[in-house]
């Protein structure tokens, strides 16, 4: 099987079980920056984060190609490729709460930066928002299923990158860059 099928050199794509559609279609682009924030975070994972906060990520990955591949499916129950992330939104939710265990309590705004690793935690977080952004978008037409399971994820999982960008940095010894209002 080739790579490349030239179906989408006029600008539109098939859906998995569905129709094509154009390749700037909602539902593409959300999917798409799903996409987008499972490389980010597989380029966090290569700066070497320890075996605690890979292991997040690496669970959290699958659970971002399972998202992909519903929002990528008109009728994701009939293929059945319904996610069901709500027992996957209170494993990130203990994880912040072990992870906020090491560190010191917030009492102000921080920086994006630090270590490199945190500062690409940091990037996921902000790309993550934007995805939950873009399916609270997509989600609005009437002719989707509903992603409130996944807006819920993406949600949490913004709140676990932030936790473990703070976790990183404690681990290499670097403080969060506080914010100094200019």
């Amino acid at each position: 099987m080739k790579i490349y099928t030239k179906t989408g050199d006029a600008g539109t794509t098939g859906l998995f079980g569905g129709p094509r559609v154009a390749k700037d279609d909602r539902r593409i682009c959300a999917y798409g920056s799903v996409d987008e924030l499972n490389a980010v975070l597989g380029i966090a994972r290569s700066t070497g984060l320890g075996e605690k906060l890979d292991g997040i990520i690496s669970s959290v990955q699958h659970h971002l190609f399972s998202i992909g591949a519903e929002l990528a499916t008109p009728n994701p129950e009939e293929h059945n490729l319904k996610w069901d992330g709500i027992s996957h939104v209170h494993e990130m939710e203990l994880a912040i709460d072990d992870l906020e265990k090491s560190l010191k309590p917030l009492r102000n705004f921080i920086l994006p930066g630090g270590s490199t690793q945190a500062a690409h935690l940091h990037l996921a977080r902000t790309v993550c928002r934007r995805t939950e952004r873009e399916i609270v978008s997509f989600s609005r037409d009437r002719s989707v299923s509903d992603a409130s399971h996944i807006v819920v994820f993406l949600n949490r999982l913004s709140d676990l990158l932030f936790v473990m960008a703070r976790f990183a940095n404690h681990q290499a010894g670097i403080a969060d860059v506080a914010w100094v209002k200019g």
